[in-house]
């Protein structure tokens, strides 16, 4: 038996009557086919959850029954990704792949080496929306009550700053000696982990996070993608944490 669909609704109904419109709607009536009697879940993205059946499907409206609801903890410690720009699809499969795994909040990096740039303006503004997008899609994918947040891309000197703030930071190189399981992981607060673009993360910037008080680590002897390296990260953190307890 498959887990019912997930939806997102900007304010979810505390019980009665409920409708998908719009993009939401269309999807439901549309693709998913839902018909009177199959169950659905309803999220606003910030843990809200709500159990829910189809009453009616119209061509592009679905109205239902709230059954249930319930408000869903945050995961501890919460995971921000600092995720270096990828050049076209790998950078949506990245944030994709780490959305699926569990991330809890995403910082686009403007890494010295990334092909990809993101200049301010249309073009960046579309890029940083692609992201946005997949992430809510993949978030819906995963039943996820909590959708990861996508913030404005940051520079290195900025990043530092975050690095500086976490409760611990990670840099994924494959030049590190120590392994993420001998490290001492929060088991609260915010874990910042920051993957590097296919070029690798330069000595410099190895350096100013450092200095910022991140630690190198490295997850195995392989040398993973830079569209791969935070879902493999997050599931060895859902191991080594309560994350997924």
């Amino acid at each position: 038996m498959s887990t019912a669909p997930l939806f997102l609704l900007d304010t979810l109904p505390a019980a009665g009557a409920a409708r998908l419109e719009g993009p939401e709607g269309r999807h439901a009536a549309t693709v998913k086919r839902l018909r009177p009697g199959e169950a659905v879940l309803l999220s606003d993205g910030r843990g809200g959850l709500a159990h829910a059946v189809v009453d009616a499907a119209g061509r592009d409206t679905v109205d239902l029954t709230i059954t249930g609801r319930a408000d869903a903890d945050p995961p501890s410690p919460r995971v921000l990704l600092a995720q270096a720009l990828v050049k076209g699809d790998r950078g949506e499969l990245a944030v994709e792949l780490a959305t699926e795994a569990g991330v809890d909040g995403i910082l686009p990096w403007r890494a010295a080496r990334c092909v990809a740039r993101w200049e301010d303006g249309p073009r960046g503004e579309k890029a940083l929306a692609r992201w946005r997008g997949t992430v809510r899609e993949a978030a819906k994918q995963a039943r996820r009550p909590w959708q990861p947040v996508v913030e404005e891309p940051v520079s290195t000197a900025v990043l530092a700053g975050r690095v500086a703030a976490a409760d611990l930071a990670v840099v994924l190189h494959e030049a590190a000696s120590a392994r993420l399981a001998d490290l001492p992981l929060p088991p609260r607060g915010e874990l910042l982990l920051v993957v590097g673009p296919e070029g690798g993360i330069t000595d410099g910037e190895l350096e100013a996070l450092v200095a910022a008080g991140a630690r190198p680590v490295r997850l195995g002897p392989e040398v993973l993608r830079a569209s791969t390296a935070a879902a493999v990260a997050l599931g060895a953190l859902g191991v080594l944490t309560a994350r997924w307890g």
